[in-house]
């Protein structure tokens, strides 16, 4: 098969042993569309290796079509239509993967729109609900709202229930924030948030792709009985913690990655998708939104459009190009 290897911090599209298997509880995909993720670009500047056991090819989200089903593998048949959320290995023309962590297309969808959706909606739905254990009307500020993450985060904060304030680089990307169901906004550009958000009422969960520069801040806006929750480090990993403001209110700072999770873990969450989000998607009251695409042999471009921040919304690679 063909698949990204990363050489010295090049992305190249040659050819690559096919992935052994499927095992037992695993199933082949031929890839259609793989999503780009900032983990992505992570890893290929050396910060975050797949995790032991698993493909150095990147890609952490895939649509396409079963090829082979292993032994124990119930539910999926060769040519069923899905998408899967991935530890690694999406950027590829194959990938075998745990059948617990692959989902059926919504009705409705394409194997391009479904390419949008795992990794994105599984982070969102993880640390909203599961990790943030968002409560009956609570508020959430959501950073880097225009990202893959941010724009199904807020969508389904706005289906759910929950107001929630978004900070983003640009006035493009705000109203693009607002369209989707944002209640309050601001540009980071402007300076710090904590004014705008506490004018605003304050939050009781943050979602944080940024860290170590936001950190004091972010305890400034929580409410009490707080919780935050750390996804990515955009802005440096050490900061100054105030542990008084911590014990006096009460909150709770979380640290919280998807991909090294176990499969049943992943299927877990996938399971709680497929329960509340698929039907949403389903009916149109949620839906993906794609910035841009590009054929998988020019990812070298994908890659820099989200190393930009350029992007609103999902960035995906074409592999066998099936709508």
């Amino acid at each position: 098969m063909h698949a990204i290897a990363i050489e010295q911090e090049r992305l190249h599209w040659r050819e690559q042993p096919a992935p052994e298997g499927p095992a037992a509880g695993e199933v082949r995909l031929r890839v259609a569309w793989a999503g780009v993720n900032r983990a992505d670009l992570m890893q290929r500047a050396g910060h975050y290796p797949p995790p032991p056991g698993v493909s150095d090819i990147p890609g952490l989200e895939v649509s396409g079509t079963v090829a082979e089903v292993g032994p124990d593998v119930d539910g999926l048949r060769p040519g069923d239509r899905v998408c899967a959320l991935l530890a690694g290995g999406g950027y590829a023309e194959e990938v075998v993967v745990d059948a617990r962590q692959v989902l059926p297309l919504p009705e409705g969808f394409g194997l391009r729109e479904a390419a949008a959706l795992p990794e994105v909606f599984a982070t969102a739905w993880l640390n909203l609900f599961m990790e943030g254990q968002l409560a009956s009307g609570e508020r959430v500020l959501l950073h880097a709202g225009a990202s893959g993450v941010g724009t199904a985060a807020i969508q389904l904060c706005h289906a759910f229930g929950h107001p929630c304030f978004v900070t983003a680089g640009s006035d493009a990307k705000l109203a693009a924030c607002r369209e989707l169901g944002a209640d309050g906004v601001f540009n980071r550009h402007e300076g710090s948030f904590v004014d705008a958000v506490k004018a605003w009422g304050g939050t009781d969960v943050i979602l944080d792709p940024v860290g170590a520069s936001y950190l004091a801040d972010n305890q400034r806006v929580l409410n009490a009985d707080g919780r935050l929750v750390l996804i990515g480090l955009m802005g440096g990993r050490h900061a100054e913690l105030d542990l008084g403001r911590m014990l006096m209110k009460r909150q709770r700072l979380i640290g919280s990655t998807l991909r090294a999770k176990p499969p049943a873990a992943k299927g877990a969450i996938l399971d709680a998708l497929l329960a509340h989000v698929w039907p949403r998607l389903a009916s149109g009251e949620i839906r993906p939104l794609i910035d841009r695409t590009w054929p998988i042999d020019a990812a070298e471009a994908a890659h820099a459009h989200v190393e930009r921040d350029a992007n609103i919304g999902k960035v995906l690679l074409a592999v066998g190009g099936e709508g």
